[in-house]
């Protein structure tokens, strides 16, 4: 493209071989230049084309600091309060990562996983149905979050197929759920205060129940339990399985309940003959103070859905994890296969480096690290309680919630925060945190400072 010729070296294409890191060309775009590019041609999340608000432009990453291409409200580097979407718990250039992805790439990047497969794939799986809970043995890697729950809802959509009892071909929920952005996933997210009701007329019409009611440590509500039971009773001839976020309800409203509701969902599932999926996107891998969430009311879903931190930030992967209950199911059936297989599937390099982020997280050293985060972020966002127009104050984990009455305004809330050195990403009514678990306590006080300012301006 003639408009990329400014771009210095980008535009030689010859290979003159391997460099070292420090020897390779510098690209000669000015700031103004790339976001002037990425105006014109780059669609963002969640964004309109083009954007109305003009990107911050990252030129890398280290520990928990994003260093900026361009100073922003006078900072060069921004702590990252949101381990990128909540992925980055290890922060950036981990060692080991770094490690796992060069030794991979030295092998081999990619490799198709239809009728081959590869250490670094058996590796994973295997870890994974280790570290999950106990029924959970087999598992289907996938692209991304989304995609695994796509797999996840086909499971048990097939699984009923296969036994011959096609009427239990809608999915149960509770409001406030965020499941992805895929047409299945967003058919289980909230339908009335999500973002994706503009597709209400399009979407398969799943059954909702109430969001669950709020508190961590309050005792289930017999009047709650009541109206999940007779729900699903009412509906279970066509019901193929509950999927719920377990403990944490995250983009949907960052919403934390009680570990109970959990333990209610698998005693009436298996009453009413029904599969339970977890969706633990989110809230796997130490968030929540256990390794997985589901761990806090040890109870063990039909099938569970991994993904966002599996790889510690690095490359996109995700997992469906089912029973031999469920793969049985389906592999008895009339079409007696899974009938999905994405290109990327189980890549290598994505894989290599999963492993990697497990062996850091087996160390066990997340528990201490979860532990302190959610000392320092309930210390250090007490001083938001005392702020007119905040509603509420949570924390839970290495996630901290500060929910106003009112929407927030991104905009201001955003520079606030940027003011004392913190990339935060507010929406709705929320402006929260979840930091990545290597965040120290100085950066840890950064944080919640940064938070307490931004709902301030809000």
């Amino acid at each position: 493209m003639p408009e990329l010729d400014h771009l210095g070296h980008l535009d030689q294409l010859g290979d003159p071989g391997p460099r070292r890191p420090e020897d390779a060309p510098s690209t000669t775009a000015s700031a103004t230049d790339l976001l002037r590019l990425d105006r014109a041609h780059v669609w963002h999340p969640y964004a309109p084309m083009p954007g109305a608000a003009e990107p911050l432009l990252v030129d890398s990453a280290s520990g928990v600091r994003l260093r900026l291409g361009r100073p922003f409200e006078g900072q060069v580097e921004l702590v990252d309060a949101m381990s990128s979407w909540w992925s980055a718990i290890h922060g950036y250039r981990h060692p080991a990562l770094d490690a796992a992805a060069h030794d991979q790439l030295d092998r081999m990047s990619h490799v198709m996983f239809g009728g081959l497969t590869h250490e670094p794939a058996i590796r994973l799986a295997t870890r994974l149905v280790e570290m999950t809970p106990e029924p959970l043995q087999h598992v289907f890697l996938a692209d991304s979050g989304s995609v695994a729950v796509e797999v996840a809802i086909k499971m048990c959509l097939q699984y009923w197929q296969s036994r011959e009892v096609p009427g239990k071909h809608r999915l149960l929920t509770w409001r406030g759920g965020y499941h992805g952005d895929t047409f299945h996933p967003m058919s289980v997210c909230d339908p009335d205060g999500g973002m994706h009701h503009l597709w209400s007329g399009v979407l398969p019409r799943q059954i909702f129940v109430d969001a669950p009611p709020s508190g961590f440590d309050a005792e289930p509500r017999p009047d709650y339990v009541a109206h999940l039971t007779a729900t699903l009773e009412r509906h279970a001839h066509e019901v193929a399985a509950v999927i719920v976020e377990p403990v944490v309800q995250n983009a949907g409203g960052m919403r934390f309940h009680s570990p109970g509701y959990l333990a209610v969902l698998r005693e009436i599932c298996d009453a009413n003959d029904v599969l339970l999926v977890f969706d633990e996107i989110a809230t796997g891998f130490g968030r929540t103070g256990t390794l997985f969430a589901a761990d806090h009311a040890g109870v063990a879903p039909d099938v569970m859905c991994v993904g966002k931190a599996l790889t510690g930030g690095y490359l996109t992967m995700a997992a469906a994890l089912c029973t031999p209950r469920v793969a049985a199911g389906i592999s008895t059936g009339t079409v007696p296969v899974l009938a999905h297989g994405p290109t990327f599937m189980a890549n290598p390099l994505a894989a290599a480096v999963a492993n990697a982020s497990l062996d850091l997280l087996a160390t066990g050293a997340w528990r201490q690290q979860v532990t302190r985060i959610e000392a320092g972020l309930r210390t250090g966002l007490l001083p938001a309680r005392r702020i007119d127009g905040i509603r509420d104050v949570r924390v839970l984990g290495a996630t901290g919630v500060v929910q106003l009455d009112h929407p927030v305004d991104v905009a201001a809330a955003t520079r606030a925060a940027a003011r004392h050195g913190v990339w935060i990403r507010p929406f709705n009514d929320l402006i929260y945190t979840m930091p990545p678990y290597v965040t120290d306590d100085a950066d840890l006080d950064l944080i919640t400072t940064a938070l307490t300012a931004a709902a301030a301006v809000s």
